[in-house]
């Protein structure tokens, strides 16, 4: 079965970074499309950044020129870089394979991973 592994997750500072990684098993990456959510304590999940099998991106307005999200099909993982954190990043974040878009009939998980930032 499908299964996405996240990692990378953690405590730390205002202005710190951290690179999420997402790798895949039985599942390609690079087959339609990928995500990154996230949700902060006493709120709604929301979607964070997607990309594409043609390696196109969109991102939430308040993470804009801070977050970056990338694939790597050699080690079939999805990356979210986050830069400058601010305190309301603070959530736990959750990769996803976009399946529905291409026509699947489900889309699939991770368990997800904290990060924590502090003032």
């Amino acid at each position: 079965q499908v299964q996405l592994v996240e990692s990378g997750g953690g405590s730390v500072q205002v202005g710190d970074s951290l690179k999420l990684s997402c790798v895949a098993f039985r599942y390609s990456v690079s087959k339609c499309a990928m995500a990154w959510y996230r949700q902060p304590p006493g709120k709604e999940r929301e979607l964070v950044s997607t990309i594409n099998s043609e390696v196109a991106t969109n991102y939430l307005d308040s993470v804009k020129g801070r977050f970056t999200i990338s694939l790597d099909n050699a080690k079939n993982t999805v990356y979210l870089e986050m830069n400058s954190l601010k305190t309301e990043d603070t959530a736990v974040y959750y990769c996803a394979a976009l399946w529905t878009w291409c026509g699947g009939d489900r889309n699939y998980w991770g368990q997800g991973t904290q990060v924590t930032v502090s003032s």
